[in-house]
């Protein structure tokens, strides 16, 4: 891995704070991802699966955990199946982890080769009541491939169909929400990757450059500093292609007077970041640009301001839409009669601004994160308002990462990255 490893004691405290969540003589399983083919011999590159990841640090293919806390038999409390490695895979594919290494990274002291596994599940299973098994219940979820996960549980529900059956998910959908300071800390390193990315590409920009360009300074940038790359496909969006909101095509110039909207960010150690960004291609902001990007930028400083414990994501983003709905009641966007006139299920704002203003952050992109609950310290969440105006020929999205604290406005990761509009024109000149 390009990144620097990990303090095991972050993992050894997650598996703790799961344990402590089950149900007695219970058994959880959790599986890495699959390596997924393209066609022929070539494969996409490796993700691990990142409640794998959160548990173990394990960071491989072939790689399976079982927690039982109750189990009589104290070697398998915890144990952690890896690939058995020798010289030939090693010259073949590279390193892969030893017991010992496996041990390490985890702080798992029973490590054993995966052609073990039914053996040694046979033993624990005759002490236990229960499997928990990891389904994906993430509220965007929307997967149709079969994981590794889902044949590993329909192979255990067939072979084992006398245990009871318990889910993981809710119980990582809670632990993972809230960030240790470990987390924290290697989100805001990835922030700080991202900060210079962003940094390099402003003295770059210019009319007749291409946005596949930019995206090349980007992930040299992320690359050159331990990243494996982008957080998620980057969206260099440059004139009304901003009203597309997932654009990934990058494959326009970039024009005399029109801005870019960036969506791009860096991820480290499999923590991501988030960013959005809007600049001028010329370096100087039109009058009704800097009006209408000036206006996005206040709505994200009060939306930040209302991440604090205790709030609710419902409310919260109700909120939010008042004060979108005055600022585009101020740029002539909307009239009172839009506002009194409008659905309660679709608010006249949507038609200029129609996503959400946040998300939990962190291993994902969009984290884990239980949405009816109220907010907690140590929560790390985008804010992310946008003006998107197709007749005027521009969209405009601001957003940083944010950590909720125990008294006052969260702390902004992304604190150091330019936003103000000036700040933004002085650095492109």
């Amino acid at each position: 891995m390009k990144y620097d490893k990990i303090d095991s004691k972050l993992f050894i405290k997650n598996r703790k704070n799961f344990a402590s969540a089950m149900k007695a003589n219970s058994i959880a399983i959790f599986n890495s991802n699959d390596i997924y083919p393209i066609s022929a011999d070539s494969t996409m590159p490796f993700e691990q699966h990142r409640d794998l990841f959160y548990l173990s640090g394990v960071d491989q293919e072939e790689s399976v955990l079982f927690l039982f806390p109750d189990c009589p038999n104290e070697d398998l409390r915890e144990v952690l199946f890896v690939r058995e490695t020798n010289d030939h895979i090693a010259v073949w594919e590279g390193e892969k982890l030893t017991k010992e290494a496996a041990f390490k990274t985890s702080g798992i002291k029973t490590v054993y080769w995966l052609q073990d596994l039914e053996k040694v599940l046979f033993e624990m299973s005759t002490y236990a009541d229960t499997f928990y098994i990891n389904t994906n219940e993430h509220y965007r979820a929307n997967v149709e491939t079969e994981t590794r996960e889902d044949r590993f549980t329909k192979w255990l529900l067939a072979k084992y169909p006398a245990h009871s059956v318990a889910k993981s998910n809710p119980i990582l959908q809670k632990l993972r929400s809230v960030k240790d300071q470990i987390e924290i800390d290697l989100i805001q390193h990835a922030c700080n990757i991202t900060e210079k990315g962003f940094r390099r590409i402003l003295p770059f920009i210019k009319p007749g450059v291409w946005e596949y360009e930019i995206e090349a300074e980007l992930l040299h940038e992320f690359i050159r500093n331990r990243s494996k790359g982008f957080a998620y496909t980057p969206i260099i969006a440059s004139g009304n292609n901003a009203n597309v909101l997932h654009y990934i095509e990058n494959n326009q110039q970039c024009k005399t007077g029109d801005l870019i909207l960036f969506d791009i960010a860096a991820e480290y150690a499999n923590y991501k970041s988030d960013l959005s960004r809007t600049v001028p291609v010329s370096g100087k902001f039109s009058a009704r640009q800097k009006e209408v990007y000036n206006a996005v930028n206040r709505v994200k400083k009060e939306a930040t301001k209302m991440l604090v414990p205790g709030a609710f994501w419902k409310e919260y983003h109700v909120e939010v839409g008042k004060i979108m709905t005055s600022e585009l009641l101020g740029l002539g966007l909307l009239d009172k009669a839009d506002v009194q006139n409008e659905d309660k299920d679709w608010p006249a704002y949507k038609k200029y601004f129609m996503h959400g203003t946040s998300h939990h952050m962190g291993l994902d992109t969009h984290d884990y994160g239980l949405l009816h609950k109220p907010m907690e310290v140590n929560m790390v969440f985008t804010v992310e308002p946008g003006i998107y105006i197709p007749e005027e020929g521009f969209g405009i999205r601001l957003e940083d990462d944010v950590v909720t604290q125990e008294k006052g406005e969260p702390f902004n990761l992304m604190g150091n990255i330019p936003i103000e509009a000036d700040e933004i024109e002085d650095l492109m000149n």
